[in-house]
């Protein structure tokens, strides 16, 4: 039971929501003030507000997704840069507006950074990166745990109250990352519907941390994740103003970067530039998730088959490097700033070994890579990258922007599809890191690490796609011409579970009971005849999760007392 003071603010709690349709599940086990804290009635009239407002929105262009794909099922057509905003795209006179001084200098983030992992986001706080990508999305498992208390995190961040922290004027700034649109948050109704996830999280970040972000002169900033079209990008566009006006903060103070995640966002980048350009961060290009797009889009037809991603596809490739090419270039000329993708490369504790020298050399040469192809940042995830990467800037990077005005991409150079086959290798690996991924998921991490690097959705998203594919185009393996069929996918995951095992320490009938669903689940979702669009919606619409879910924070309920709504 609640304390008698805390039993009567509940009371007018669920009075007021009752009134107001909205509808909340109890706090997780242990995480009572904490949820008290950010669920006040202020806060919650404001969410449910926010909400109510932009859900219908949030449909739409949920819907305009599914029709822009069917469309080009049944048409076979490709993507080209769009007719109807040619006059955006070729009136040289708008640029996107200044970004805030804390901003200028965007050269290494610490990314995947789940603000759920207390010590791991204290250690970000205390670094001397750039920025902290808050990962609410890609390295983040959104169990309801996880979501109060990493937004809780975040508030204790901008409040100075961690211990030993530098304030947050001083601190790396905080670029917040909620959930991209596909997902939903289950323990939330707003008259008798689940929310969209991005606005539960956006919603009760800026509610507590937005004055004091912007007092600080350090936000808000945001990173927008799995952003498909100009559309949706005018939808944040509309959801900040708002959020602006109804918070009292001057016009334009979120600035938020784009991650261009979609292959079909790569033919509109100047348009997603053009609707946030009061609010623009700039764009981001990273490499797995763009290149799932592909499989997403175009999977089924065979001149997108795409080869062995741990031989054949890299940033040196002509459809991505032609990719960051144009982000680049398109940045740089409305005055946005570009930046690179994430080292996920870890390095060795020993630094006098040769394992350290090597993983050092292979980041720093790709790295490099994307420096000359004049980006203004990246992120690593090893903390300890991040000195040698700032130092790469300084050696290699000019003190101003790099606009390129040599280079013409053309749809051609963005759809095609590097040479290349399937090896046994990348079989393997795929079905691993697919198995792993969603073993992580239903013990509420949202990333792991495997064979000397650390691995998340995006990771997950590229592995599970090439298998579906692999198997929908009865590939035959390089190594002796054998056929990618479903029975040797299977065959290849049983071969695994030792190995995989072994990566997950399984000591308990627990562990091992867990390991099978996902090995199930993953076979499940690589064979099937429609492609689930993102892996992590059907992770979280799927009840093997959401019971793994509630059996996780189940465990904890003898430890800490209940509260209700």
């Amino acid at each position: 039971m609640l304390p008698k003071s805390n039993s009567r603010f509940t009371g007018r709690l669920l009075k007021m929501l009752v009134n107001e349709g909205v509808e909340l599940e109890t706090p997780p086990p242990g995480l009572e003030e904490e949820f008290h804290t950010l669920f006040s009635s202020d806060a919650l009239t404001f969410l449910s507000e926010l909400i109510s407002t932009f859900q219908p929105e949030v449909d739409k262009v949920l819907k305009l997704r599914v029709l822009r794909k069917v469309q080009l099922d049944l048409t076979g057509e490709l993507p080209v840069f769009p007719k109807d905003t040619a006059h955006i795209r070729n009136d040289p006179s708008w640029r996107v507006s200044p970004v805030p001084h804390r901003l200028h200098c965007r050269h290494v983030d610490v990314g995947d950074l789940s603000p759920c992992d207390t010590q791991r986001f204290i250690q970000g706080l205390k670094s001397t990166a750039q920025g902290l990508q808050v990962d609410f999305d890609d390295g983040n498992c959104p169990t309801y745990h996880n979501q109060i208390k990493g937004i809780y995190n975040v508030y204790q961040a901008v409040h100075n109250q961690f211990q030993d922290v530098p304030p947050i004027a001083q601190a790396p700034v905080l670029m917040l990352r909620p959930r991209a649109w596909n997902m939903v948050e289950h323990n939330m109704m707003v008259y008798g519907r689940e929310v969209p996830g991005p606005l539960f999280d956006f919603g009760l970040l800026m509610f507590h941390n937005a004055k004091l972000l912007l007092q600080n002169q350090s936000g808000p900033f945001f990173y927008l994740s799995k952003v498909e079209s100009y559309m949706e990008a005018r939808l944040w566009s509309q959801i900040f103003f708002w959020t602006e006006k109804k918070l009292g903060l001057p016009a334009g103070s979120i600035k938020a970067t784009v991650l261009i995640e979609c292959v079909l966002a790569s033919f509109e980048m100047e348009e997603i530039l053009y609707e946030l350009k009061e609010h623009s961060a700039g764009l981001n290009c990273g490499i797995w998730d763009y290149s799932a797009s592909f499989v997403n889009k175009f999977g089924h037809r065979a001149d997108f088959l795409l080869p062995d991603r741990s031989k054949y596809v890299d940033m040196e490739k002509r459809f991505l490097h032609s990719y960051m090419d144009l982000l680049v270039q398109t940045c740089h000329r409305r005055g946005a700033l570009a930046t690179g993708g994430m080292a996920a490369l870890l390095l060795p504790r020993d630094k006098e070994s040769d394992l350290y020298k090597t993983v050092l050399h292979t980041v720093t040469r790709l790295k490099l890579l994307e420096i000359k192809a004049g980006v203004d940042g990246f992120m690593v995830y090893d903390m300890d990258l991040i000195e040698p990467m700032q130092k790469l800037f300084q050696l290699h990077s000019p003190d101003q922007n790099q606009l390129r005005d040599d280079i013409t991409v053309t749809p051609e150079d963005l759809l095609v599809m590097p040479a290349g086959g399937v090896t046994l290798y990348g079989l393997r690996h795929n079905i691993a890191v697919g198995v792993l991924f969603i073993e992580a998921w239903l013990s509420g991490r949202g990333h792991f690490f495997y064979l000397g690097k650390v691995e998340d959705s995006a990771t997950a998203e590229i592995s599970r796609s090439q298998v579906w594919q692999w198997i929908r185009h009865q590939v035959r393996l390089e190594d002796n011409g054998t056929l990618v069929t479903r029975a040797l996918v299977h065959s290849l995951a049983e071969d695994l579970m030792g190995d995989l095992k072994a990566a997950v320490h399984c000591q308990t009938s627990r562990n091992e009971q867990r390991l099978m669903t996902a090995v199930s689940m993953f076979l499940e979702i690589v064979q099937k005849n429609d492609f689930p669009e993102f892996l992590t919606t059907y992770l979280n619409l799927d009840h093997t999760f959401l019971s793994f879910q509630n059996q996780h924070e189940k465990k904890h309920t003898d430890k800490a007392p209940k509260a209700r709504l």
